[in-house]
Protein backbone atom coordinates (compact mmCIF):
# COMPACT_ATOMS: atom_id res chain seq x y z
CA UNK A 1 0.00 0.00 0.00
CA UNK A 2 1.45 3.35 -1.05
CA UNK A 3 2.05 5.79 1.82
CA UNK A 4 0.36 9.21 1.71
CA UNK A 5 3.34 10.68 3.54
CA UNK A 6 6.60 11.77 1.93
CA UNK A 7 9.86 11.61 3.98
CA UNK A 8 9.74 15.39 4.42
CA UNK A 9 6.22 15.28 5.81
CA UNK A 10 7.05 12.38 8.11
CA UNK A 11 9.96 14.39 9.50
CA UNK A 12 7.63 17.35 10.03
CA UNK A 13 5.16 15.06 11.77
CA UNK A 14 7.85 13.72 14.11
CA UNK A 15 9.10 17.23 14.89
CA UNK A 16 5.53 18.25 15.69
CA UNK A 17 5.18 15.34 18.12
CA UNK A 18 8.49 16.27 19.76
CA UNK A 19 7.31 19.87 20.06
CA UNK A 20 4.10 18.76 21.77
CA UNK A 21 6.03 16.50 24.16
CA UNK A 22 8.30 19.39 25.10
CA UNK A 23 5.28 21.55 25.84
CA UNK A 24 3.88 18.82 28.06
CA UNK A 25 7.19 18.52 29.89
CA UNK A 26 7.18 22.27 30.52
CA UNK A 27 3.57 22.03 31.73
CA UNK A 28 2.47 24.67 29.23
CA UNK A 29 -0.24 22.49 27.72
CA UNK A 30 -1.74 21.84 31.15
CA UNK A 31 -2.43 25.55 31.55
CA UNK A 32 -3.38 25.94 27.89
CA UNK A 33 -6.01 23.20 27.93
CA UNK A 34 -7.45 24.65 31.13
CA UNK A 35 -8.07 27.84 29.13
CA UNK A 36 -10.20 25.70 26.79
CA UNK A 37 -11.95 23.97 29.70
CA UNK A 38 -10.29 20.67 28.79
CA UNK A 39 -8.27 18.28 30.92
CA UNK A 40 -4.68 17.78 29.67
CA UNK A 41 -5.42 14.16 28.80
CA UNK A 42 -8.57 14.99 26.85
CA UNK A 43 -6.81 17.84 25.10
CA UNK A 44 -4.03 15.58 23.87
CA UNK A 45 -6.54 12.97 22.73
CA UNK A 46 -8.36 15.60 20.68
CA UNK A 47 -5.13 16.90 19.11
CA UNK A 48 -3.92 13.43 18.20
CA UNK A 49 -7.39 12.37 17.01
CA UNK A 50 -7.49 15.41 14.72
CA UNK A 51 -4.07 14.61 13.31
CA UNK A 52 -4.68 10.93 12.64
CA UNK A 53 -8.34 11.55 11.73
CA UNK A 54 -7.14 13.63 8.79
CA UNK A 55 -6.64 10.34 6.94
CA UNK A 56 -10.38 9.50 7.20
CA UNK A 57 -12.80 10.99 4.66
CA UNK A 58 -16.51 10.20 4.70
CA UNK A 59 -18.08 10.44 1.20
CA UNK A 60 -21.01 12.85 0.77
CA UNK A 61 -21.82 13.28 -2.94
CA UNK A 62 -20.32 13.52 -6.44
CA UNK A 63 -20.06 16.57 -8.69
CA UNK A 64 -19.72 16.40 -12.47
CA UNK A 65 -16.67 18.24 -13.75
CA UNK A 66 -16.69 21.15 -16.20
CA UNK A 67 -13.18 20.31 -17.39
CA UNK A 68 -11.94 17.40 -19.48
CA UNK A 69 -8.97 15.22 -18.65
CA UNK A 70 -7.06 16.68 -21.61
CA UNK A 71 -7.51 20.22 -20.25
CA UNK A 72 -6.34 19.36 -16.75
CA UNK A 73 -3.08 20.92 -15.58
CA UNK A 74 -2.23 19.42 -12.21
CA UNK A 75 -0.28 21.15 -9.49
CA UNK A 76 1.39 19.73 -6.41
CA UNK A 77 0.26 20.87 -2.98
CA UNK A 78 2.67 20.58 -0.08
CA UNK A 79 1.09 20.50 3.37
CA UNK A 80 1.19 18.34 6.46
CA UNK A 81 -0.66 15.64 4.54
CA UNK A 82 0.54 14.79 1.03
CA UNK A 83 -2.21 13.61 -1.28
CA UNK A 84 -1.03 11.30 -4.09
CA UNK A 85 -2.22 12.04 -7.59
CA UNK A 86 -5.23 9.93 -8.52
CA UNK A 87 -6.86 9.26 -11.89
CA UNK A 88 -9.59 11.72 -12.84
CA UNK A 89 -12.79 10.48 -14.49
CA UNK A 90 -14.74 13.72 -15.06
CA UNK A 91 -16.36 13.81 -11.63
CA UNK A 92 -15.31 14.82 -8.12
CA UNK A 93 -16.17 12.92 -4.96
CA UNK A 94 -16.89 15.42 -2.17
CA UNK A 95 -16.20 14.10 1.34
CA UNK A 96 -16.06 15.40 4.88
CA UNK A 97 -12.81 14.93 6.80
CA UNK A 98 -12.94 13.48 10.30
CA UNK A 99 -9.89 15.24 11.74
CA UNK A 100 -10.27 18.55 9.93
CA UNK A 101 -14.06 18.99 10.02
CA UNK A 102 -16.14 16.73 12.26
CA UNK A 103 -13.87 16.78 15.33
CA UNK A 104 -13.32 20.59 15.17
CA UNK A 105 -17.08 21.18 14.80
CA UNK A 106 -17.83 18.96 17.81
CA UNK A 107 -15.13 20.65 19.91
CA UNK A 108 -16.33 24.11 18.82
CA UNK A 109 -19.86 23.28 20.00
CA UNK A 110 -18.47 22.04 23.33
CA UNK A 111 -16.33 25.15 23.82
CA UNK A 112 -19.23 27.47 23.00
CA UNK A 113 -21.48 25.78 25.55
CA UNK A 114 -18.88 25.73 28.33
CA UNK A 115 -16.96 28.99 27.82
CA UNK A 116 -19.65 31.60 28.38
CA UNK A 117 -19.20 33.16 24.94
CA UNK A 118 -22.25 34.99 23.63
CA UNK A 119 -23.70 34.25 20.21
CA UNK A 120 -23.19 37.68 18.52
CA UNK A 121 -19.47 37.83 19.36
CA UNK A 122 -18.96 34.21 18.29
CA UNK A 123 -20.79 34.70 14.99
CA UNK A 124 -18.82 37.89 14.33
CA UNK A 125 -15.54 36.06 14.94
CA UNK A 126 -16.54 33.21 12.63
CA UNK A 127 -17.69 35.68 9.95
CA UNK A 128 -14.39 37.60 10.07
CA UNK A 129 -12.27 34.46 9.69
CA UNK A 130 -14.61 33.11 7.00
CA UNK A 131 -14.13 36.30 4.98
CA UNK A 132 -10.35 36.19 5.44
CA UNK A 133 -10.24 32.49 4.52
CA UNK A 134 -12.35 33.04 1.42
CA UNK A 135 -10.04 35.86 0.31
CA UNK A 136 -6.82 33.87 0.80
CA UNK A 137 -8.04 30.44 -0.33
CA UNK A 138 -7.31 29.36 -3.87
CA UNK A 139 -8.24 26.51 -6.22
CA UNK A 140 -5.50 23.95 -6.82
CA UNK A 141 -6.07 22.15 -10.16
CA UNK A 142 -6.26 18.41 -9.71
CA UNK A 143 -6.47 18.59 -5.92
CA UNK A 144 -9.06 20.98 -4.48
CA UNK A 145 -9.04 24.15 -2.35
CA UNK A 146 -5.99 25.30 -0.41
CA UNK A 147 -4.88 28.31 1.61
CA UNK A 148 -1.66 29.47 3.34
CA UNK A 149 -1.10 27.54 6.57
CA UNK A 150 -0.56 30.46 8.98
CA UNK A 151 -3.39 32.75 7.82
CA UNK A 152 -6.07 31.12 9.97
CA UNK A 153 -4.06 30.68 13.21
CA UNK A 154 -2.75 34.27 13.24
CA UNK A 155 -6.08 35.81 12.22
CA UNK A 156 -8.04 33.74 14.74
CA UNK A 157 -5.65 34.64 17.57
CA UNK A 158 -6.03 38.36 16.80
CA UNK A 159 -9.83 38.05 16.55
CA UNK A 160 -10.00 36.22 19.87
CA UNK A 161 -7.81 38.77 21.67
CA UNK A 162 -9.68 41.75 20.22
CA UNK A 163 -13.31 40.60 20.45
CA UNK A 164 -13.18 38.73 23.76
CA UNK A 165 -9.90 39.06 25.71
CA UNK A 166 -11.20 37.03 28.66
CA UNK A 167 -12.37 34.19 26.41
CA UNK A 168 -9.76 34.61 23.68
CA UNK A 169 -8.71 30.93 23.56
CA UNK A 170 -12.14 29.35 22.91
CA UNK A 171 -13.15 32.17 20.57
CA UNK A 172 -9.91 31.79 18.60
CA UNK A 173 -10.52 28.06 18.19
CA UNK A 174 -14.20 28.38 17.24
CA UNK A 175 -13.77 31.29 14.84
CA UNK A 176 -10.57 29.83 13.37
CA UNK A 177 -11.85 26.35 12.64
CA UNK A 178 -15.43 27.16 11.62
CA UNK A 179 -14.29 30.23 9.70
CA UNK A 180 -11.89 28.17 7.59
CA UNK A 181 -14.46 25.46 6.95
CA UNK A 182 -17.02 28.02 5.81
CA UNK A 183 -14.79 30.49 3.99
CA UNK A 184 -12.25 28.21 2.37
CA UNK A 185 -14.25 25.03 1.82
CA UNK A 186 -18.02 25.60 1.73
CA UNK A 187 -17.95 28.95 -0.10
CA UNK A 188 -15.62 27.44 -2.70
CA UNK A 189 -17.75 24.39 -3.49
CA UNK A 190 -18.83 26.21 -6.66
CA UNK A 191 -15.24 26.04 -7.91
CA UNK A 192 -14.91 22.27 -7.60
CA UNK A 193 -16.37 21.37 -11.04
CA UNK A 194 -13.61 23.44 -12.68
CA UNK A 195 -10.69 21.93 -10.73
CA UNK A 196 -10.55 18.49 -12.28
CA UNK A 197 -9.95 16.95 -8.84
CA UNK A 198 -10.96 13.30 -8.36
CA UNK A 199 -11.58 13.99 -4.67
CA UNK A 200 -12.32 17.10 -2.58
CA UNK A 201 -12.52 16.91 1.19
CA UNK A 202 -14.18 19.50 3.46
CA UNK A 203 -11.57 20.11 6.16
CA UNK A 204 -9.08 17.87 4.37
CA UNK A 205 -5.70 18.51 2.77
CA UNK A 206 -5.40 22.12 1.68
CA UNK A 207 -7.29 23.52 4.68
CA UNK A 208 -6.51 20.86 7.31
CA UNK A 209 -3.07 22.36 8.03
CA UNK A 210 -4.54 25.73 9.00
CA UNK A 211 -7.33 24.17 11.07
CA UNK A 212 -4.97 21.87 12.97
CA UNK A 213 -2.43 24.60 13.74
CA UNK A 214 -5.26 26.96 14.71
CA UNK A 215 -6.21 24.46 17.41
CA UNK A 216 -2.67 24.42 18.79
CA UNK A 217 -2.35 28.22 18.73
CA UNK A 218 -5.76 28.64 20.39
CA UNK A 219 -4.82 26.17 23.12
CA UNK A 220 -1.66 28.17 23.85
CA UNK A 221 -3.41 31.55 23.71
CA UNK A 222 -3.44 33.28 27.10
Amino acid sequence: MKSHYSPVHLIFFLLLLVFLLILIQLELLVFAFEKLNLSPGLGMIILMSSLFGSAINLPLFRIKADISVSQLLRQEYRGIIRIPMQPFHNETLVSVNLGGCLIPIALSAYLFMTSGLNMPVTLLGVAIIAAISYYFSRPIPGLGIGMPILIAPISAALVGLYLSPEQSAPLAYISGTLGVLIGADLLNLKSIPRLGAPHASIGGAGTFDGIFITGIVAALLT
